[in-house]
């Protein structure tokens, strides 16, 4: 019985451990008008948390989010130093005092592809394995 139980765990275990790697990496899509091919963090951050409405070289930049927990969760700690919890009420509050508005949040990576490739400006991310063609993957880099 006790093997069976250790069996059981070791399979939920390495199930978790495929689930989170076949999740792991995200890239940074954008429409394939925008005139750059790599994007600072700290552009990143600027363009997700409402601080910056367009990019140098680049224009009028718009953020497209994806509701799938994880990968928001992951993004949002990674890119913008913040727990989604805390991406959220940052949110809420700049829609509460009438300073921006929520982006734009879709709920596949298809969704978001489908989105960016026809919206000019628009900066999203998705999972590394959904990458079609009709977008462009940003490179994101520590600063300039």
């Amino acid at each position: 019985m006790r093997t069976n139980k250790f069996i059981l765990l070791v399979a939920m275990l390495g199930g978790l451990a495929v689930q989170h790697a076949s999740a792991a990496d995200l890239v940074v899509i954008a429409h394939p008008d925008l005139q750059i091919s790599s994007i600072t963090i700290e552009e990143l951050r600027g363009v997700f948390l409402g601080v910056r409405t367009s990019l140098k070289n680049a224009g009028p930049v718009q953020p497209i989010l994806k509701t799938s927990s994880a990968e928001l969760t992951r993004f949002s700690a990674e890119y913008l130093g913040k727990s989604e919890a805390a991406l959220r009420t940052y949110y809420r509050s700049l829609v509460f005092t009438g300073k921006w508005s929520v982006p734009v949040t879709l709920n596949s990576d298809a969704e978001v592809i489908a989105y960016v490739a026809r919206t000019r400006g628009a900066v999203g991310f998705i999972e590394a394995t959904s990458i079609t063609p009709g977008v462009k993957i940003l490179k994101v880099t520590k600063g300039p």
